[in-house]
């Protein structure tokens, strides 16, 4: 069991050194699956949740600064990274209750979460299902928003996404394909901004059983037509809930038009954007996301949930707001960009 200190107050933060070995992964057992992740730091607790294909290395840059001042937990979701992949749900709802589970066993009953891409649904989702133990949410280039995505994850979700990602590993294809990637970096596309990275995750599937986990993860998400879940109809829930949103303006596989859905629909947020970034704002520019989300963790007071509270906001939805929790202006201008996205 591990305890998570108590906030100090500001004036007493004490800033420490976090050694490499607080860096390397950790592991417990919940519910006879093997759970990896890194723990490192003291002080509030900050939860690192990684995209689809990525794993808890995705934030090694960025633990250590953060754990100077924050009980830093960044786990490999189940089918991910050093965590066991098997024949298993793996859905939103599903890792939001693993996240929670593997929270229980290290003592630690509430946190401020981080999520990126598909680690954003997964917080929204866990935030949703779980509020008395959400303090605050900050959301990276988070699915969930709207129906757009881009075409490769679609293709992927497709019947015959093993033979494809298969392939990706045959002699050759890693060269053809990595030549690719430069050329579209040459060219200054948006996909190039996201390309190493992405290559990066076809790179961390080296087997069967991985790219299972991967095709799984992602059906659960995406299909032919592009995203099958969202969260907008549940936004205004997030009304009191400290909630900052980022964003890079060049991002391929998320475009930033979902930001700033995502931020007229959820009362009180606050959005920023990382100009020339793509998919990954914490990899082009760590050192302002590293201060974003210290100086927001600082400045605001973590949720203060109530059952009362969750009822009335269940009860009255948001004020003026149709049944997606948005106005009437934005539910229509979200409904003609789904169908043109669909078409």
């Amino acid at each position: 069991m591990v305890d998570v200190p108590q906030r100090r107050p500001a004036r007493a933060a004490r800033l420490r050194p976090v050694g490499d070995g607080e860096l390397e992964l950790q592991y417990r057992v919940v519910h006879g699956y093997r759970r990896a992740f890194r723990m490192a730091g003291e002080g509030p607790a900050l939860v690192l949740i990684h995209g689809i294909g990525d794993s808890s290395a995705t934030w090694t840059e960025l633990i250590p600064g953060l754990a100077r001042t924050h009980t830093v937990i960044a786990p490999d979701l189940l089918g991910h990274g050093a965590s066991d992949k098997p024949r298993a749900d793996y859905s939103v709802a599903a890792y939001a209750n693993g996240l929670r589970d593997l929270l229980s066993t290290l003592g630690v009953e509430s946190a401020t979460l981080v999520g990126h891409s598909l680690g954003g649904g997964v917080a929204m989702q866990f935030a949703y299902q779980f509020p008395e133990r959400t303090e605050r949410l900050i959301l990276v280039s988070a699915g969930g928003v709207g129906r757009e995505v881009t075409p490769a994850l679609r293709l992927v979700s497709l019947p015959g996404a093993h033979l494809a990602l298969s392939a990706l590993r045959l002699p050759g294809a890693r060269l053809q394909v990595g030549l690719a990637v430069r050329l579209m970096k040459l060219l200054d596309t948006d996909l190039g901004q996201d390309a190493p990275d992405l290559l990066h995750l076809v790179d961390a599937l080296p087997d069967e059983t991985s790219r299972n986990a991967f095709v799984r993860t992602l059906r659960a998400v995406v299909d032919g037509r592009g995203q099958v879940v969202t969260m907008l109809d549940r936004c205004y829930l997030t009304a009191g809930m400290p909630t900052m949103l980022l964003w890079g303006d060049r991002d391929s596989v998320v475009p930033v038009r979902h930001a700033y859905r995502a931020h007229e629909a959820m009362p009180g947020s606050r959005l920023e954007i990382f100009e020339g970034a793509g998919h990954f704002p914490f990899h082009s520019d760590p050192a302002r996301f590293r201060a974003l989300v210290e100086e927001f963790t600082r400045t605001t007071a973590p949720a203060d949930w109530s059952r009362e509270h969750w009822r009335a906001l269940l009860r009255e939805g948001r004020p003026g707001a149709g049944p997606t929790g948005l106005s009437d202006d934005a539910a229509r201008a979200l409904r003609d960009a789904g169908e043109r996205s669909a078409t």
